[in-house]
């Protein structure tokens, strides 16, 4: 069984939660057969887009948020059914964000220790967590996405995938998701146009 590929493994335990078997033994399964997959994109999530997050004085780990996103992941399937690998892991990266914002968010909720102890010393320009108010736009954008562009995006520029490993997730062609990348990519431009104010400004030519 440990030979099987994960892929094929959280299909079976899919196939077996849309079907009679009591739900929460299998959901307990597949989780725990994916669990290496799902710390996978914990890490790179964390260390990618949040590595503020990773020192103090949270000090998070892949591990501990692991445990956070597996919980999440528990009460989601009870009523979510995702029929298809692709939808499994599209809603696990989905309910990581999740965990994650909520993390920085109840960080920089937290009154700073540093000016109750001293307050000739000004407050830092960013947020404790290191996710400014235009970082979490980004991270909101991206989430807003049509599902195709957003699932290109997630495979590629999150997970690292080449183009034709998630043409191989998505079932489609190379050529598909080079052009929801690049669709996903010219709404994010769009939508966060404002973030890069010179672009828009470029002098005419002579």
């Amino acid at each position: 069984m440990d030979a099987e590929p994960t892929s094929v493994a959280v299909q079976r335990y899919l196939d077996e939660l849309a079907g009679d078997s009591p739900a929460e033994p299998v959901i307990r399964a597949l989780l725990d057969r994916a669990v290496r997959r799902l710390e996978k994109l914990c890490t790179t999530f964390l260390y990618r887009s949040y590595p503020r997050l990773t020192r103090p004085p949270t000090n998070l780990q892949p591990d501990e948020m692991l445990g956070a996103v597996v919980e999440r992941l528990l009460k989601a399937l009870r009523e979510a059914r995702p029929a298809s690998v692709r939808q499994f892991f599209g809603l696990a990266c989905q309910h990581i964000r999740w965990e994650l914002n909520e993390t920085a968010r109840r960080l920089d909720e937290q009154p700073a220790a540093e000016e109750l102890r001293d307050e000739s010393v000004p407050a830092p320009a960013s947020s404790s967590s290191g996710l400014t108010p235009d970082g979490r736009r980004i991270l909101a954008a991206i989430d807003q996405l049509p599902e195709g562009e957003r699932e290109a995006f997630d495979l590629v520029q999150i997970q690292g995938l080449s183009q034709a490993e998630a043409a191989r997730v998505l079932e489609v062609s190379v050529a598909t998701v080079n052009r929801r990348l690049n669709r996903g990519l010219g709404l994010l431009t769009a939508t966060l146009a404002d973030l890069y104010p010179g672009e828009e400004e470029s002098p005419a030519a002579p």
